[in-house]
Formats: structure tokens, C-alpha cells, sequence
């Protein structure tokens, strides 16, 4: 395949970015859209133009380090992660728009490359367990309900890749924080920071500057991983739980 590319190109954080059109030729329609990519930036460094700066590590959907905007969605129009979209979802002759996440709270380093460390103090904020589970036999010692051990696998599928966020009109991080409150919350083991890590991790998320949650659905849509809307409800109630009890 033929393609026109769009590319938002950013020398640094405080450059002026602005989208460039590139022309690529020999696409195959069962690579992937960071294969493409690849091969663009092989393209311009034989031309002795700078490669495109794009996050990626595993490749293989579990990283969530591919965080790209496609065509205005979040991932792309396949609801997967960047990495294991395939090029067989465009058709020759496409012109296809590339940017990386717009949120205030995930400022562009350079290029598609943004920073997503406010997910990381999000998580250092309460996303952990104080209690000791030993080793793995020691560690299923503790018995789990079926219906809480399910709820908690749903959430803990969250890779932290932001589509949420991206997807949100308002930049709300409300779905990756849920997920991680929800994951450890419903469990035994992080009983003893239940209320902790909610408040403090709601309190982080506010001071890194996402945005407030309006219900849109866009962020569940646009989750690769499939993270339910109704799981920002369950953290409501938690909230609302830990904040009742600490007015006590």
C-alpha cells in the first residue's frame, strides 16, 4: 500500500508543533501500525531527516507504552492497543492523521512521545498492599469469592496506556485510577489500606491536573483492555465509603 502520513512533529516540550506529510510506499497490510512507522523513520534517516519519536516497548499489547492518537481515536479505529493494530484496517491510498495524547496532564517530550509519569505518582500515591503474602502457595491461602476474584482480574487487565484519558473530552484519568482501587480494594489482602488508598489516590489524580469525569463513556470505549464504565462508580462508593469514615 500507498500512504499519506500526517505526523505531529515536536522538537521538545516547549517547541511549537505542527503536523508534516510524509508519503510511504510498500506498506504491507499485515504489518503492524508501529511496523509502519518503522518504516517511515527508516525513510528519513536515509534521507537524513530526524525519525519520528514514538513510545513502544513489548510490542505485543501488554505494555501500554504505544500510546498514540489515529484518525482522532485513541489507538486507532480498532479497539487494541497501537502495537498490535494492523495496517490491513486502512486501505491504499489513505491518508492517515498521527498525534500523540492531548492532555494537560501528559505533556509532549518530543514528537507522538508524551509524559505519563502522573500514572505512575497516581499509583505510588496507594496502589499497593502492606500485607505479606509469602510465596505463591502461601499466597493462595487466603480464601477469595469467585465474584470478588473475577472483579478484581477485570481491573487488573489495566495497562496504564492512557487511551482514557485521550479519549476523554475533559482528559479525566477516572478509569485508570478506578481500575487500580478497584483491583486492590475488593481483595483480602489490601483491606488495610482500603480507605487510604482511595482517598489518596483520587487526591492525587486531582492534583495532577486531569480532568472531572462527566460519565461520558468515551474512556471505556476507547480502553483497549476493556475496563468497564461502572468500575468509576465502584470508586465513587468507595470514596464515599472512606470519606464517611474519616469524619467519624
Amino acid at each position: 500500500m500507498k500512504l499519506t502520513l500526517r505526523v505531529w512533529r515536536q522538537k521538545n516540550a516547549d517547541a511549537t508543533g505542527a503536523m508534516s506529510t510524509y508519503e510511504v510506499d510498500g506498506i504491507s497490510r499485515d504489518m503492524s501500525f508501529l511496523e509502519m512507522l518503522d518504516t517511515l523513520n527508516e525513510q528519513l534517516i536515509l534521507a537524513g531527516d530526524d525519525p519520528v519519536a514514538f513510545d513502544h516497548d513489548c510490542r505485543e499489547g501488554i505494555c501500554g507504552a504505544c500510546s498514540l492518537v489515529i484518525d482522532g481515536d485513541a489507538h486507532g479505529p480498532e479497539r487494541t492497543t497501537t502495537c498490535q493494530l494492523h495496517m490491513r484496517s486502512f486501505e491504499d491510498g489513505d491518508t492517515i492523521d498521527v498525534e500523540p495524547w492531548r492532555a494537560s496532564a501528559f505533556p509532549v517530550v518530543k514528537d507522538l512521545v508524551v509524559d505519563r509519569s502522573a500514572f505512575d505518582r497516581i499509583i505510588q500515591a496507594g496502589g499497593y498492599i502492606s500485607a505479606p503474602t509469602g510465596t505463591a502457595p502461601e499466597a493462595h491461602a487466603t480464601p477469595v469469592p469467585k465474584p470478588d476474584a473475577d472483579f478484581a482480574f477485570e481491573h487488573a487487565e489495566c495497562i496504564g496506556c492512557g487511551a482514557c484519558v485521550a479519549a476523554c473530552p475533559n482528559g479525566s484519568a477516572m478509569l485508570f485510577t478506578s481500575a487500580k482501587i478497584n483491583h486492590l480494594n475488593v481483595l483480602p489482602q489490601g483491606a488495610p489500606e482500603r480507605e487510604t488508598r482511595v482517598l489518596d489516590m483520587v487526591a492525587q489524580m486531582d492534583d495532577e491536573g486531569f480532568g472531572g469525569c462527566t460519565l461520558t463513556g468515551e474512556c471505556a470505549t476507547a480502553c483497549p483492555k476493556g475496563i468497564p464504565l461502572p468500575s468509576i462508580a465502584a470508586m465513587n462508593k468507595e470514596w464515599l465509603r472512606a470519606t464517611r469514615k474519616a469524619r467519624r
